[in-house]
This record gives structure tokens, sequence and C-alpha cells, in this order.
């Protein structure tokens, strides 16, 4: 007879956090950051912008004016009263996070080395 145990799945917890979101957490403001860095160079709504980072229209306005007064995101093209916006390349503080980024990425990538070597040698 088999046995089945059921655990319940939370749909938030398959999807694996990018690096920047496991070191700073899933606020709505990293997770804005984040769906921006993964999509640098592309233009987004905000509603597209809401839907892509997983967030409510609330927590976009919430810190959208602070986004936009740090220059992190800027206005791409304009159609009607519709805005696009991506990520400010040009910014200082953009320019940090994409090295925050590039720096996340090398260390996971040194620490999956690192196992890989160490599953060799045992």
């Amino acid at each position: 007879m088999r046995r089945f145990i059921y655990f319940p799945i939370n749909i938030d917890d398959m999807e694996e956090k990018s690096l920047l979101l496991q070191l700073t957490g899933d606020m709505p403001l990293f997770r804005i950051i984040d769906f921006l860095l993964d999509n640098k160079g592309l233009d987004f709504s905000k509603s597209d912008i809401v839907k892509g980072s997983g967030i409510s229209r609330a927590s976009l306005f919430h810190y959208w004016e602070e986004l936009e007064k740090r220059g992190i995101v800027r206005v791409t093209r304009r159609f009607g009263k519709t805005k696009l916006f991506t990520l400010n390349s040009k910014s200082i503080i953009t320019k940090r996070l994409l090295d925050l980024e590039r720096a996340l990425i090398a260390d996971s990538l040194e620490n999956e080395a690192k196992k890989k070597v160490a599953l060799v040698e045992a």
C-alpha cells in the first residue's frame, strides 16, 4: 500500500529568487529594481513593471517617486498619456546596482565551482 504525504506548496517558494532578492529580501522596492536589472535596455509602462515584478500597483506608486527622484529610472518614450521607463544607465546609483549584480553573479559562480571541485575530490 502506497502512502502519500501532502506538503502544501507555496507557488512563490517554487520560483527561485534572484541573487539580488536573496541578498536584500523580497521587498517591493527590490522587486522593482530586480525586474529592471533583469531587463536592462528594455522599456516598460508602469503596468508592465507591476506585472513583471509581481507587486501591486499601490506598491509601485509608493516607491516610484523615489526611484525617479534618485535617477534610477528614466522616461524613454511617450505615446498619448502612456510613458515608458527604463533603468537609467547613466545614474551612479544604477551603476552601483549593476556592479552589485555582477559581484553576486561572480560569487555564485565561484561557489558553484568550489562545490564541483569538492564533489570531484570526494
